[in-house]
């Protein structure tokens, strides 16, 4: 058992939060959220011990081991796969490397014979026969194939490496495990292995994610991270926000009848106060009212910003035709005479593990980049706005605050109208000032869709929106593109965006018409998929 007690921590004079009491059981999985800066990956620190609190302590039972899910993509560069899975449990991995001096030893004596015969007996009692195997087990699942179990971690690219870490986080049965943000990066077939071995894991889990089907498919509880407060609840993140909208509208509809009765009170007060039959009628009402507390509704940190796509005019029948497309980037074929029609009223999803094909036929189809082959063909009433995965080409070496920025897009120009715009964005006050070239990632995420929203298209082309987005931010895109009534193409890795968004899903693959094409729900295709 993990105890947090009477935790608080500041940072320049400034509590982050305090009084934090929490209990995390084994069997249990444990989702933390909260707005970006509310500090969910500082409390992961302080579990870890990696952060000493300003008060109160944290208590890890006896024999206990803990896993942290690490953060450092280069850490491991000079060892191979299997080996930086393993050290995982460094104790284990501390063995290993014990015996192997050992019996390289020459000579080697009786006392080297004892100690070797000690390290083998915990070797074994750590499962130090099938560690080789337990390994392989935990990368095959998350995608890492087996010629790549031996190659150095150097060799592998960004989102393999993130799988490998996770793998050795959960290597070797922790009691408890530390993950924060274990799905980015990672692909729909891997979010669902990680789903299934936690629900599985008998350990206690503690995660930080954005991934709001993640948080429903394996947390048993919700620690909420608000008003300075860290709280925990039982159930997944839908039953944590329908409660917390529930709790608050209920509080809402408690003050109302309070502020009416005040409003009541103070009108008999008014009247009858100067009048002698009345005065005490009056007195005893002001006894009410002072006694009446209306409940301030606490200031949250959360800010959800105003996501909306409008069109200015609809798109006709024929929206667009794409037939044989095929690109070779960096000598490999990422599209393969890719064929589909896109029918009016279509939001498709792009999915599957070939990323760097669906940025490619995004770039082509908003003309940023010729095919090889093949040819596509644009509806003459449609028009389109495109959302690119990679967006420093419109902030770096750009020397110009968020007004003057957005202004580049905008056809009213008014610095009233900006600011106004900027501010629904979650910019407001000196913010709407500052330099473009400094935002952070969800900040420029949020000027990149100010920009769509500015161009009223009908036809929405997005290429992994919600990278750098909070929960909020995501709800809230979320909301707009389902809400839009012309047609969309985007890529995502969020299942719940993809299932709630999405009529149409399409794989990029090396296929007859170079995808499967799959007209339905996301988790209609899931099932499909495993038919085919």
């Amino acid at each position: 058992m993990l105890t947090v007690t009477d935790v608080s921590l500041q940072f320049a004079g400034s509590t982050l939060f305090k009084n934090v009491n929490l209990k995390f059981i084994p069997g249990n999985c444990y989702g933390i959220i909260g707005a970006n800066g509310a500090g969910k990956s500082t409390l992961l620190k302080i579990l870890s011990g990696k952060l000493e609190p300003t008060t109160g302590d944290v208590h890890l039972d006896k024999n206990c081991r803990m896993s942290v899910l690490e953060q450092d993509h280069f850490k491991y560069d000079e060892y191979n796969v299997i080996t930086t899975v393993i050290m995982g449990n460094r104790r284990l991995y501390d063995i290993m490397v014990e015996k192997d001096e050992l019996y390289a030893k020459d000579p080697f004596t009786e006392e080297d014979g004892e100690r070797a015969g000690e390290l083998e007996a915990e070797f074994a009692e750590l499962g130090g026969w099938e560690a080789e195997s337990d390994a392989a087990m935990l990368l095959n699942g998350l995608g890492i194939t087996t010629p790549q179990h031996y190659a150095e971690m150097s060799s592998l690219d960004g989102r393999d490496k993130v799988k490998v870490l996770l793998a050795q986080a959960l290597f070797g049965k922790p009691d408890i495990v530390l993950l924060d943000e274990p799905t980015n990066h990672l692909d729909i077939n891997s979010i669902e292995w990680l789903e299934e071995f936690l629900i599985d894991f008998t350990g206690t889990v503690i995660a930080v994610s954005h991934d709001r089907h993640f948080l429903n498919a394996v947390c048993t509880h919700t620690v909420d991270i608000d008003y300075n407060k860290v709280q925990m609840y039982v159930g997944n993140y839908d039953f944590w926000y329908e409660s917390s909208r529930l709790m608050q509208q209920l509080i809402k509809n408690q003050n109302k009848k309070k502020e009416e009765k005040i409003k009541e009170l103070q009108s008999f007060i008014q009247r009858f106060s100067a009048n002698k039959s009345k005065s005490k009628q009056a007195t005893s009402r002001k006894k009410i009212l002072d006694n009446i507390q209306v409940e301030e509704m606490p200031a949250s940190s959360r800010k959800y910003p105003y996501v909306g796509f409008e069109m200015e005019r609809e798109a006709g029948k024929d929206i667009l035709r794409v037939e044989n497309l095929s690109k070779t980037i960096d000598g490999v074929k990422v599209l393969n005479g890719v064929t589909f029609i896109l029918n009016k009223g279509d939001k498709v999803a792009l999915i599957g593990d070939n990323e760097a094909g669906q940025t490619a036929l995004f770039k082509i189809l908003a003309g940023e980049m010729e095919p090889d082959e093949g040819e596509f063909k644009w509806g003459v009433s449609t028009t389109q706005e495109y959302f690119p995965k990679d967006n420093s080409a419109f902030f770096n070496d750009i020397d110009l605050n968020l007004v003057e920025w957005l202004r580049q897009y905008s056809k009213d120009t008014t610095e009233t109208y900006l600011r106004g715009f900027l501010g629904r964005m979650l910019f407001s006050g000196d913010d709407v000032y500052k330099p473009a070239k400094v935002l952070s990632g969800g900040e420029k995420v949020r000027c990149m869709l100010s920009r769509m929203m500015m161009g009223t298209s009908n036809v929405l082309m997005l290429d992994q929106p919600t990278n750098h987005l909070d929960l909020e931010s995501i709800t809230a895109v979320n909301e707009g593109l389902t809400a839009f009534k012309g047609n969309v193409i985007f890529a995502s890795h969020d299942h719940q965006f993809v299932q709630t968004i999405a009529n149409r899903v399409i794989e990029l693959a090396d296929t007859a018409n170079g995808c499967y094409d799959y007209t339905g729900d996301f988790d209609d295709y899931l099932e499909w998929r495993k038919t085919r």
